[in-house]
C-alpha cells in the first residue's frame, strides 16, 4: 500500500478504531516484539493515527463549544460547525 493510500485509509477511520490501532502499535513497540524495519513502519503509522485522533478530538471540542444552553439547561442553539469548515 502506498503512503498516500495509507494516509487516506487512516483519514477514513472513526476515532475509536484509530485509537485502538494506535494502542496496539504502542504495545508492540513497548514489548519490542517487532524487528527494527517493522518498528519504523508501525511507528510512522502510529504518528499518522495520533494526528488523526487529535484532529477528531479537536473537531469534537469545537462542536461542544458551539452548543448553547437555555436557562433550564436544554440545548437552545447549535451552530453548524461542519458547514463553517467547508466554507
Amino acid at each position: 500500500m502506498t503512503e498516500q493510500n495509507n494516509l487516506g485509509a487512516i483519514a477514513a477511520l472513526p476515532f475509536e478504531e484509530a485509537l485502538k490501532e494506535l494502542e496496539t502499535i504502542v504495545s508492540q513497540l513497548e514489548q519490542g516484539s517487532v524487528n527494527l524495519e517493522q518498528s519504523i513502519q508501525i511507528y510512522e503509522r502510529g504518528e499518522a493515527l495520533k494526528k488523526h485522533c487529535e484532529a477528531l478530538l479537536s473537531q469534537a471540542e469545537r462542536k461542544i463549544e458551539k452548543i448553547r444552553l437555555s436557562k433550564d439547561g436544554q440545548p437552545e442553539e447549535l451552530e453548524n460547525v461542519d458547514a463553517k469548515q467547508e466554507e
